[in-house]
């Protein structure tokens, strides 16, 4: 039997199978049911990074690991975290062993640490507990010239990440940690801008990240100019990799600063604490236009304009820095960025850094511009004194749930909902579950109106220093798109 023979009877036999799964289906005959729109389904598979805690012998570093309930329909799951390797590559010695692993939804389980060797942490959670899977690393250095209060969100892995805020000046350390959580090595650029535009970098091109690794790369050591006010642009040439930066200023603490929202003409930085003694925005647009933009300021009674900075222009490829003092006047807000409506719009990335105290007492946290809840946002580590929850509705009044869920015995979830009206801030203490005994997880979920924006700051003040940090609370991605699909003859012509 010659190959033509050969092939007409396989693609006979494909066909007659392909028939006869539409036959089955009834997919590509007249009675056919029209096919359904794409359904949104919880995920199955979460993956989160969390960076290396601080190597200071005053450094203790706490781990909050939660899922909230409802996320999918019953049925095992598991969800942990395992050291990193090091940047060498080289594995940590002896079987890792799990940090903070999940039994069940509903229940958040906390771990510390004293550690001044403590990795980098690459977590998975799947089945019932991948749904809105999220991490707390809040670590206390109580003493030493880098005492602080620095808290984030374990990041999901991604392949590009925006940091406005960043800084090379001689007060300041600010290091990326770069974590691959996958089996291939990711290989990564750095890029800074400043007020004049790229920096010419001698070593951030092309850094190899191995598998299962985490990077620390100091950002002075990429340029010899010392620069306050910079953004920096992470993009991996190949694979993906979990991304924060760790910002310390020797004179007024420091914190963790998450990657800003995706760059977008309108940006929300929810949850400006109201005594805050100094707040400074930094924006970069990152497109080929310049952007002129509209600064407000959402409060409890409503939009107040910054007196003085009504407006701010900014030059594509270059970052602004606009130092807006004591904005919120002694009450909690939220910074919208909109286009000023004179020259169009352009893509922006923005940040603030925010400052409490003064002197020698003086404590810094970063909030960067966030994107809306959406279904559902969750954050972890919550104590009984110092948590403070802000919602921010932009467009339209909002109704939203807010459950509070106690890692302690016996704690039943709160839950209690609440509306926010357009173009306002709501600041609330959650209810404690805990009933003052243990730590809690808060979950956020918008039920009707429009777009919700949220952050929770914590504060842990010592000896007089009012340390702090703040946690944007997007969308947990708990949900994912699933399109609907049949059988079409149609591709076989």
């Amino acid at each position: 039997m010659n190959r033509s023979a050969l092939s007409l009877i396989g693609v006979t036999a494909a066909l007659a199978a392909v028939t006869g799964i539409a036959t089955l289906t009834g997919a590509g005959t007249p009675e056919a049911a029209p096919a359904a729109s794409a359904a949104r389904l919880p995920v199955e598979r979460s993956t989160l990074t969390c960076p290396a805690p601080s190597d200071s012998d005053f450094a203790t570093t706490t781990y909050t690991s939660f899922t909230p309930k409802g996320g999918a329909a019953g049925g095992a799951g598991s969800a942990a975290l395992l050291p990193a390797a090091g940047q060498d590559g080289k594995a940590p010695k002896g079987k890792p062993k799990p940090v903070a692993p999940l039994k069940e939804a509903g229940k958040p389980v906390t771990v510390t640490t004293g550690s001044t060797s403590a990795p980098a942490l690459i977590g998975t959670a799947d089945g019932a507990l991948a749904p809105g899977w999220t991490v707390q690393q809040t670590t206390v250095i109580d003493a030493g010239p880098a005492r602080a209060v620095l808290g984030t969100s374990c990041a999901v892995p991604d392949s590009e990440f925006w940091f406005p805020a960043v800084s090379t000046a001689a007060t300041r350390q600010d290091y990326v940690h770069l974590t691959n959580p996958d089996d291939n090595a990711a290989v990564v650029d750095l890029e800074l801008y400043g007020p004049k535009g790229q920096i010419k970098t001698d070593t951030g091109d092309g850094i190899t990240v191995p598998p299962g690794a985490s990077v620390p790369v100091l950002l002075s050591t990429l340029t010899p100019e010392k620069t306050g006010g910079l953004t920096l642009h992470v993009s991996a040439r190949s694979g993906r990799v979990g991304a924060t930066v760790e910002a310390i200023d020797s004179k007024a603490g420091g914190d963790w600063l998450a990657a800003s929202a995706d760059p977008s003409d309108t940006l929300v930085m929810p949850g400006i604490p109201a005594d805050a003694t100094s707040v400074q925005l930094v924006v970069f647009a990152t497109g080929d236009d310049d952007a002129d933009l509209k600064l407000r300021l959402a409060a409890s009674a409503g939009d107040i304009t910054p007196a003085g900075h009504e407006t701010v222009h900014v030059k594509s490829g270059m970052t602004t820095t606009v130092d807006l003092g004591d904005v919120t006047k002694g009450e909690a807000g939220s910074l919208v960025l909109t286009p000023s409506g004179t020259t169009g719009s352009a893509p922006v990335v923005a940040a603030l850094r925010i400052a409490r105290g003064k002197g020698a007492d003086q404590e810094t946290a970063f909030l960067p511009a966030t994107a809306p809840v959406g279904d559902r946002a969750t954050v972890a580590d919550n104590r009984t004194k110092g948590s403070t929850l802000a919602l921010t509705a932009l467009t339209s009044d909002a109704t939203v749930k807010v459950t509070t869920s106690a890692s302690t015995a016996g704690g039943e979830p709160v839950g209690k909902t609440l509306s926010v009206k357009a173009g306002t801030t709501v600041v609330l203490s959650p209810p404690d579950p805990s009933a003052g005994k243990g730590t809690y997880a808060v979950t956020v979920e918008p039920s009707s109106g429009g777009p919700v924006y949220a952050s929770r700051t914590l504060e842990l003040p010592r000896d007089g220093v009012p340390m702090f940090t703040v946690q944007a609370m997007p969308d947990d991605r708990g949900l994912v798109a699933v399109p609907a699909s049949r059988e079409d003859l149609s591709i076989l012509n």
